[in-house]
């Protein structure tokens, strides 16, 4: 299937080969045709599936065919639980915006950060990619206004409600105007998730991609038992052995991930670490150095995972290992994506032998412990 063949208009259909999109996933094929018929839509897929897409390019469609609000009265509403995916998720919007006839102006708010260029911000946009605490503090200074939504888009309503923003979801959607098209997109249908479900959604398309198990088949996984002491020289070794352009490496805290980063740093490596503690700048910036491949290493922790979407990254290595299976997998999976092979490497300290075991368990793959004497001569 072509994207030609799901109703978009020429000049997205452009954009797309602009931007070498060429076939388009599952969850677009099913969600892109629904969205421009203005059906509610639940799409239950993994980060990675092509969602931000499958909603942003039939809502920008729509936007074409109607007439937009003013005054701080925005079109379209995204809520997401995290800062990274909402300039994520905005850089889409505005990637596509700039082949549209008409313009449209999506803008990205968040905590973090000075509330009062966000405010300023606010004139003339169309669609508004939000936090719930920072929408929710921008609602009460007056400073935008959800009267006219006409769609309502809930990404990773999981990890939203994982976070704590039930109450605050439950805030926003009790503001927003009745008839509306609603979109919910979710890694899992649990409880919580279910029940929101029930509350926004009518008459929805259900959309269930099933994580597909080849695409973990494309990732070489490999592993060393090694302490903490010997971690440090390992992972500086893999990275010129391999020859390394292009690394991410997982920790378990901030300040191991800044501690990382200083040391790859003094030896001569190009390498920042990415983490909550981090202002929102640093943060945009680095990801953005690393994804343009000026930046080699990027230590990064779980909380901003999911906000890490690069299409052919080659190595990922967890220099600490996960709480969870899921967590590994989530991490393991930024690697090996868009049909492209990837290598994971995971440093198992004496400690970690028995949960790295049921990690391997859990993922139905042995993965090979090796000895790093085999392989580090003395630094």
């Amino acid at each position: 299937m072509s994207f030609s063949s799901l109703g978009l208009p020429t000049y997205l259909l452009k954009a797309l080969a602009a931007q070498n999109y060429t076939e388009p996933y599952p969850i677009q094929e099913q969600a892109i045709p629904a969205i421009l018929k203005k059906k509610d839509v639940l799409g239950i897929a993994q980060t990675g599936s092509g969602k931000t897409a499958s909603y942003v390019l039939p809502i920008l469609s729509n936007l074409q065919d109607k007439v937009l609000s003013k005054n701080r009265h925005v079109d379209v509403l995204v809520l997401v639980p995290t800062r990274e995916l909402a300039v994520q998720v905005q850089e889409v919007f505005h990637s596509f915006s700039l082949s549209l006839p008409e313009k449209i102006k999506s803008f990205a708010v968040y905590g973090g950060v000075s509330i009062n260029p966000q405010m300023m911000a606010l004139q003339g946009v169309h669609v508004l990619v939000a936090t719930p605490g920072r929408l929710i503090e921008l609602l009460e200074s007056n400073a935008v206004k959800l009267s006219a939504i006409d769609t309502l888009v809930l990404d990773e309503a999981d990890k939203m409600l994982d976070l704590g923003f039930k109450e605050e979801v439950n805030k926003i959607l009790a503001l927003l105007p009745k008839k509306r098209q609603n979109l919910l997109f979710s890694a899992t249908l649990n409880a919580d998730v279910n029940n929101i479900t029930q509350l926004v959604l009518h008459d929805p398309l259900v959309i269930k991609i099933e994580e597909e198990k080849e695409n973990i088949d494309l990732i070489t996984q490999t592993a060393y038992a090694v302490d903490d002491a010997g971690k440090g020289p390992l992972l500086r070794h893999l990275i010129k052995s391999k020859e390394m352009k292009q690394v991410l490496v997982f920790t378990s805290s901030t300040y191991k991930a800044d501690h990382v980063a200083d040391k790859l740093r003094k030896h001569g490596l190009n390498a920042q670490a990415i983490h909550s503690k981090k202002s929102q700048g640093a943060r945009t910036e680095a990801l953005k150095q690393f994804k343009a491949g000026t930046i080699t290493v990027l230590v990064a922790t779980d909380l901003i995972s999911r906000g890490i979407d690069i299409k052919f990254l080659p190595f990922v290595i967890n220099y600490e290992l996960p709480r969870s299976p899921k967590d590994y997998i989530h991490r393991i999976g930024r690697t090996g994506r868009a049909e492209s092979p990837g290598e994971a490497i995971s440093f198992i300290a004496p400690e970690d032998e028995h949960h790295f075991k049921i990690i391997q368990k859990k993922i139905g793959k042995t993965v090979p412990l090796m000895d790093i004497n085999s392989i580090l001569g003395k630094e």
